[in-house]
């Protein structure tokens, strides 16, 4: 088991020695539960008739990346909530591609699943007689008996139990008082470790709950009974409404720094012990999740294409991507399988993805402005945003309509015929500016949809077809090769 770090070595009345610091501090940061008889809403950040508040105290956190970091996956429990129910089989496939996705060293460490119906305990028994190391096959249960015996009885190793952490929640959803929910939830965790199985708590709505008041000490709580069970415990710190915020001195509740700083320093949990799930609410999924990373959190809980309840979780294949932006590296990553991913779920599943969405969206790397074309057609690095073709298997493409000009016309023809070097079609040949006549004729008929792919073949057919021959020759033979 891994030691939680900032548990005393050496005890003085006012100074203890920090194993994650490597320095001595006051031992008066100690915070104990504030039990109260109302709850505290915030009303000040959250009066619910205005845009929620930000405020700052200007209190800075160390950046503190740590030493592994890696992503989870929930597609199969909060994202399934949000979309037509999966089949058994598409369950199993998109877990195939997660394995294929995260490589060889595990970089999708977890994959959550649901295991009330039989669908979901069948699709279980599925993903784990694949036999993958990673991701690790884990659920999602209530707090009763009967749901620690079937996480027991289908041989998982790690549960999530919901622990919501908001007066909202503890006060106006259950109504319990702060002792009495710290109460209830460290039975729940006792019986889950009682099991044997690792408990990882959610701590529902942290990001309008009393840090200092309620989450601190409940996450020290929580510290001791891993310490006593010789069981680690997980923290998901739940920013169930999207309120998080990664600005250097925002305040809490709300800051992304300093709820991970508070898990480490004051309550003493470990990086690999802390994972971030948050909800792009305020479209900040992904900062949020990427500060998590760099603040201490070594999880950070996402989704295939961030589906989820409301606005959706953080994208998986976002936080892949951004991996490998912050280490220089994909450590065995294949990110082409994103690609497949987005596929299976349009061309199997029947997901609409929007069209712009980055990386998995069938325009993410499509152009439409004559300029930007004619910057593709003289070197791609200057419209594209990386070797979109060699990492995603998606080359950069024009639609070609109204506004496409010569030079969209020919980067079309370039890239549907697959025609480099020598073989490229320069945007003063002639067809370029026989097929540029045609599109202009049919938007001044009125037209106002882009061009498809088969229709610009066609064109190019009845204006040249000797010239298609020999375009469609050089297709069939890159093909081949």
């Amino acid at each position: 088991m891994q030691k939680h770090p900032n548990r005393p070595i050496q005890q003085g009345q006012e100074l203890e020695f920090s194993r994650a610091t490597n320095l001595l501090e006051q031992s008066a940061y100690k915070y104990q539960l504030q039990d109260r008889q109302s709850p505290n809403l915030y009303r000040q950040l959250f009066d619910y008739e205005s845009i929620p508040k930000i405020s700052f105290n200007h209190r800075y956190v160390p950046v503190n990346m740590p030493e592994e970091i890696w992503i989870t996956d929930t597609t199969f429990r909060d994202g399934q909530q949000s979309t037509s129910p999966f089949t058994v089989r598409q369950i199993t496939d998109l877990f195939k591609l997660l394995h294929k996705l995260g490589g060889p060293n595990g970089l999708i460490r977890q994959s959550e699943f649901f295991v009330y119906s039989e669908k979901d305990r069948r699709a279980v028994e599925e993903c784990l007689a694949l036999g993958y190391e990673f991701p690790e096959v884990t659920s999602w249960i209530r707090a009763n008996e009967k749901d620690f015996d079937l996480v027991k009885s289908l041989g998982l190793k790690e549960t999530g139990v919901l622990v919501s952490c908001s007066d909202y929640h503890i006060y106006n959803k259950m109504g319990l008082t702060r002792a009495k929910a710290m109460d209830k939830y460290l039975g729940i965790v006792k019986s889950v470790l009682d099991k044997g199985i690792r408990p990882r708590c959610h701590f529902e709505d942290i990001t309008r709950a009393d840090y200092y008041g309620f989450v601190v000490p409940f996450a020290e709580a929580l510290a001791g009974l891993s310490e006593e069970s010789g069981i680690p415990i997980r923290i998901r710190a739940c920013d169930t409404m999207g309120f998080g915020v990664s600005y250097p001195g925002a305040a809490l509740p709300r800051s992304v720094p300093g709820i991970v700083y508070g898990l480490q320093h004051y309550a003493g949990f470990p990086s690999s012990m802390i994972e971030w799930h948050g909800h792009n609410d305020f479209y900040k999924v992904v900062t949020n999740a990427s500060t998590a990373w760099l603040y201490g959190c070594s999880g950070v809980n996402c989704s295939l294409l961030g589906i989820g309840e409301r606005t959706g979780n953080c994208p998986l294949e976002a936080m892949a991507i951004e991996y490998a932006s912050l280490r220089g590296t994909t450590d065995g990553m294949d990110l082409s399988v994103i690609t497949e991913i987005a596929n299976y779920f349009e061309q199997e599943i029947g997901y609409e993805i929007p069209p712009r969405t980055p990386f998995v969206g069938r325009n993410f790397n499509v152009t439409r402005a004559g300029i930007h074309a004619d910057g593709l057609l003289k070197d791609q690095e200057i419209y594209n945003i990386f070797d979109t073709e060699k990492i995603l298997g998606r080359p950069a493409t024009v639609a070609v309509d109204s506004h496409s000009g010569l030079a969209g016309i020919a980067f079309w023809i370039n890239g549907y015929f697959r025609l480099t070097g020598e073989d490229a079609i320069d945007k003063r040949s002639p067809l370029v500016a026989m097929i540029k006549e045609e599109v202009d004729r049919q938007y001044a008929d009125g037209r106002n949809t882009a061009m498809g792919d088969m229709e610009l073949e066609d064109i190019v057919r009845a204006l040249d077809f000797d010239e298609y021959e020999r375009l469609s020759h050089i297709h069939l033979r890159e093909r081949r090769d």
